[in-house]
């Protein structure tokens, strides 16, 4: 079972990083991190936490916006394509093909998370006095193996990416320790950024089971609007909106998952609360994270298992 869901995780992760839309936004996403530097420069003496802070912001937004570009179409276009009846034929069932999907995009997102975060984190070295020849010679070193890596190993090419991501990240990372607090907000949010879109694609998931593509993106760009004002909506003043819209927001508060945890405020990322460890922190997010995905999870095989494909 592992050795099937792993195969179909494997496959939609080389299809998505062939993907010409997931470059698009990958681009946007390195191009507003870049520009967090001139926001810096123009700030007073608060080059550092602009750049954490714009660049943790844009990791998470584009990051929900690929979960959502590939989740509502990966399932979609193998129906489409009919590659997915050849696959069903054998001995894979299909709530095996929904979690290698989720797994799939779930990796393709932290490959996207690690290189913008590692850039952020690159960024912030040269900002806390580490010599720029120095992080933009680790940086071109990296690629260099990269290129040749490419070179060399071309029927694996698709998946280097992904090793090379987190030896990226982990470089940068290490450059980046004299920033201190700074480099412990990005990594804390890029933590929960990668928590977020597991939520983000086990929604689309569950919209694709049964409605198309569009419908889907639809449906799941609500729900993460809904889930960014869960709290607000659970808070709604009575005098303002009257008993029967706060019973309303309270309700669907309930209902959709509260993804302003993933987006805490400055303070709790830099673990300046009182009886809030940032792990302690990202570790509770992780089991909200876990139930949710595995509950939608659960409901979009069932659907899924109950489709006609015909």
């Amino acid at each position: 079972m592992l050795q099937r869901i792993l195969a179909i995780a494997l496959n939609s992760y080389r299809e998505a990083v062939r993907a010409r839309v997931l470059y698009g936004l990958f681009g946007l996403a390195l191009a507003t991190t870049l520009y967090s530097v001139i926001l810096g420069a123009m700030s007073l003496h608060q080059e550092k936490r602009v750049v954490s802070d714009v660049s943790a912001a844009s990791i998470s937004l584009y990051a929900v916006l690929v979960a959502i570009v590939l989740g509502s179409t990966s399932l979609h276009r193998e129906i489409e394509l009919k590659t997915l009846f050849p696959i069903l034929t054998r001995r894979l069932v299909r709530h095996e093909f929904v979690l290698g999907k989720f797994v799939g995009t779930w990796l393709t997102l932290g490959v996207f998370v690690m290189v913008d975060g590692g850039t952020a984190l690159g960024l912030l070295a040269h900002q806390s006095g580490r010599s720029l020849a120095a992080v933009a010679g680790a940086a071109a070193g990296l690629l260099a193996l990269l290129g040749v890596g490419l070179w060399r190993l071309k029927a694996a090419r698709a998946f280097l990416l992904a090793p090379w991501s987190v030896v990226f990240f982990a470089v940068m990372a290490l450059l980046a320790a004299p920033a201190a607090g700074e480099r412990s907000l990005v990594l804390a949010s890029c933590a929960l950024t990668m928590l977020e879109v597991a939520i983000v694609t086990a929604i689309t998931l569950f919209f694709s089971a049964f409605s198309s593509p569009f419908l889907t993106a639809i449906f799941t760009a609500g729900i993460f609007i809904l889930g960014r004002s869960a709290e607000t909506l659970a808070n709604l003043p009575v005098r303002v909106v009257g008993p029967l819209a706060r019973s309303t927001g309270s309700l669907i508060a309930r209902v959709v998952p509260n993804l302003n945890l993933y987006v805490p405020e400055r303070p709790v990322l830099l673990g300046q609360v009182d009886g809030v460890p940032v792990v302690g922190y990202v570790a509770r997010c992780g089991v909200n994270a876990l139930c949710y995905s595995a509950l939608l999870l659960v409901l979009a095989s069932l659907i899924f298992r109950k489709r006609d494909l015909q």
